[in-house]
């Protein structure tokens, strides 16, 4: 076999005149009478290929038999396109290569999809031909973007000396997280692992064993529901430091997305980032991972409708909820428009959707008629109406306030193309709320994990509020308490989260009281953990990237899938192989396993 001295996409001005063997797929073939010009393509681009019938009639036979995706070796020699026959978007447009010597290395059957073009496909069809998927341009751009992502990523890591150190994929199932995929072991019957929905507690850990900076482009594997920008397995880019506080990690992090955002895509980002609290994030957006790329941002009308007559908004203000709205200004939305987007909001659980409309200076709205004038003159004044806008309104509880008009909003900027996909917004959200209450399970939950510091002068606050008695007491002071976690959001999606960790056994004791994990539970659970904050446990604190997701982003896509490998479609299913799938009787008796309809 003829062996590649050069990759097609490489061919350049230093390469004229010289020969050249180059390795790849027949990507399209031209038989112009006499003349056959051949584009080869392999990993780093095409170029083109030509033989002529008088000068090398066995080869110009051969080469006439070649259909596409053919796998081809040729020898020959590089020359300047003639004049006018230069292809720019090619950048190795200006050359071509005279072909002395072709080997047939494989046939290609015809196949189920073009690869040469961006045809619409269904996921079904990409992920079960993933191998040819990925012979498209685009999606290998996706991917040698990615890889490019991988070596910047390792390379600052190194200039600020970290230590690259793997955690393991057997581990242990704990509590309070996302639902774990369990792995039998065939060695201890009854009892199994489970694999690492992130590598948190390991790399706590290592910060106990001295290692002061740790960092890992890791595997995490959740089995929960899927949608475009999940997957049951991902990558993190995944690290910790000791003797740190928020603003040393939240430094490091934006060195790295800002070398990422510039290396890759000639972008400079400004640093430091915009901060913006949660509190306010979801004051103005309804979200704690705002997309600021447009406006429609949430408008307090509480005050206003306090003593109102209108019963809706009236419960509302007295069942302590508040009253918000958006004002899509200049939208002029006809009657089936707002009717769609009420439908919208009434599928993600809003009983309705109240609106008014101003038409050429005049109210349009069935709900006018309970308002007083005050309040429709200060409501107009504070949403600023004018001629054309559309005022949209939520009264409830204020997490249903939120959950409604932020998603309204969204939805809003995308469906009438209101976002600016050109620019990225950047920030951080601070003051998280260290736990939240979940009425399903009547306890309290950690917003992020439970081995997430609260802020120093916060911490008084758990210790009262296990001495409260009332639980409405209880909710109004841990509700107060502020943990020191930072999330890092880029165009509305959540892409990196971390947190300073508690270090000291008694406050961890004191988080896992108030999350009612029992001390055997939690020794059971964390036992490791807590004993080795027993001895000498340093301050850190860490963050880990969704690497698919930043790489999705960067990459201009709405979902993960096309920058991962081989992913799962949304049912968690590989087409390629077909996992997953049934085992061999004897392998379930190994492992003392039996089904059960």
């Amino acid at each position: 076999m003829l062996k590649r001295n050069k990759y097609c996409g490489h061919i350049s001005e230093e390469d004229l005149e010289k020969e050249v063997v180059l390795n790849g797929w027949v990507h399209r073939v031209r038989n112009h009478g006499g003349v056959i010009f051949l584009d080869l393509r392999d990993r780093e681009g095409v170029v083109q290929c030509v033989v002529e019938e008088k000068e090398n009639p066995e080869i110009f036979e051969l080469a006439d038999s070649l259909r596409s995706e053919y796998v081809v070796a040729l020898k020959g020699r590089v020359r300047r396109r003639p004049p006018g026959t230069e292809n720019p978007k090619l950048k190795t447009g200006d050359y071509e290569v005279v072909i002395q010597e072709l080997e047939i290395l494989n046939t290609c059957e015809t196949l189920p999809f073009p690869v040469d073009e961006e045809t619409h496909l269904s996921e079904e069809t990409k992920l079960r031909y993933r191998y040819l998927d990925l012979r498209r341009q685009s999606m290998k751009e996706n991917l040698l973007f990615r890889h490019r992502a991988y070596q910047i990523t390792r390379r600052v890591f190194l200039e600020e000396g970290f230590v690259e150190v793997e955690t393991p994929f057997l581990t242990k199932s704990t509590p309070e997280g996302a639902r774990d995929f369990l792995v039998p072991s065939r060695l201890h019957p009854g009892k199994f692992y489970a694999l690492p929905q992130s590598p948190q507690l390991f790399k706590q850990i290592l910060m106990v064993a001295g290692f002061d900076r740790y960092f890992q482009i890791v595997k995490c594997l959740r089995d929960e529901d899927l949608r475009a920008d999940r997957q049951p397995e991902f990558t993190q880019i995944d690290f910790e430091m000791s003797f740190v506080d928020e603003e040393d990690v939240m430094s490091f992090s934006e060195k790295l997305i800002a070398t990422l955002f510039r290396e890759l895509l000639g972008v400079e980002l400004k640093t430091p980032f915009e901060r913006l609290s949660y509190r306010e994030a979801m004051e103005r957006y309804g979200s704690d991972k705002p997309d600021r790329r447009f406006g429609l941002e949430l408008i307090e009308l509480t005050d206003i409708f306090k003593n109102t007559q209108f019963k809706v908004f009236r419960q509302a203000v007295e069942s302590g909820g508040v009253v918000k709205a958006i004002n899509f200004k200049g939208s002029n939305l006809s009657r089936k428009e707002i009717d769609q987007l009420t439908q919208f909001v009434q599928s993600i659980g809003a009983k309705g959707l109240a609106w008014i409309k101003v038409e050429d200076g005049k109210l349009n709205s069935p709900i006018l008629k309970f308002f007083s004038d005050e309040e429709t003159q200060a409501l107009l004044q504070r949403v600023k109406a004018q001629s054309g806008d559309v005022v949209f309104f939520s009264a409830d509880k204020k997490e249903m306030v939120y959950k409604i008009l932020g998603n309204l909003r969204l939805h809003i900027g995308k469906e009438y193309n209101l976002i600016d996909s050109s620019r990225f917004d950047v920030l951080w959200v601070v003051d998280f709320p260290l736990l939240e209450w979940d009425e399903e399970e009547k306890r309290f939950v950690a917003l992020h994990h439970p081995f997430t510091s609260p802020k120093a002068e916060d911490v008084h606050l758990l210790t009262k509020a296990l001495e409260t008695e009332h639980l409405e007491d209880r909710k109004s002071l841990v509700h107060s308490v502020r943990a020191r976690a930072y999330d890092l959001v880029i165009n509305g999606y959540e892409v990196g989260g971390g947190s300073i960790r508690i270090h000291r056994k008694e406050l961890q004791e004191l988080v896992f009281r108030l999350l009612e994990i029992p001390e055997v539970e939690a020794k059971e659970k964390f036992g490791f953990l807590l004993e080795a904050f027993k001895y000498g446990a340093p301050p850190h604190g860490g963050l880990a990237f969704g690497f698919d997701r930043l790489i999705a982003i960067m990459r201009g896509l709405d979902s993960i899938r096309d920058v991962i490998a081989f992913p799962k479609t949304q049912k968690g299913i590989c087409p390629l192989t077909g996992a997953p799938d049934f085992v061999e009787p004897r392998q379930l008796k190994e492992l003392h396993i039996k089904l059960v309809e």
